[in-house]
């Protein structure tokens, strides 16, 4: 059974400057810890990364998974879901964004659904630290920028 984790951050950048992070997947493995490596699939009409499989590490294990973007939302909102993977069924989410000023708040959103079960207590663990790690990271990143 899939569960949604949610988290938000107030990031010190413009909603831009977000946005520019958050879009520039090939870049991801330059500033998120456990992502090792970005495979762009296929493109949409702006040449934006459509579908993209990541290799990534956690807990000790190596996972990959593909995902799929919308882009349709922004800049409000940057949608994906999981069109396959080998440890996970869903691996859908999203980063909602909301300017104030010359700060933007974002909502990091993921439901997750692991192909073994496991522990609700373990699972609600890792999803905490993935989402914390996630907006830790891409505050850091657009910070710095």
């Amino acid at each position: 059974m899939a569960e949604i984790a949610t988290e938000t951050a107030q990031v010190n950048a413009s909603l831009q400057k977000c946005l520019d992070v958050v879009t520039d997947i090939q870049r991801y493995p330059e500033w998120i810890s456990d992502i090792k490596e970005v495979r762009i699939l296929s493109t949409d009409s702006e040449g934006r990364p459509d579908e993209v499989t990541f290799r990534a590490a956690a807990f000790g294990r190596s996972t990959n998974y593909t995902l799929k973007y919308d882009y349709s939302e922004l800049p409000n909102k940057l949608r994906w879901v999981q069109t396959s993977g080998d440890h996970t069924n869903k691996l859908d989410g999203s980063y909602t964004f909301d300017e104030t000023d010359s700060t933007t708040r974002i909502t990091y959103e993921l439901e997750a659904e692991l192909k073994i079960p496991i522990p609700g207590f373990i699972k609600r663990r890792a999803e905490t630290l993935i989402i914390n790690s996630a907006l830790r990271d891409l505050k850091a990143r657009a910070e710095s920028k």
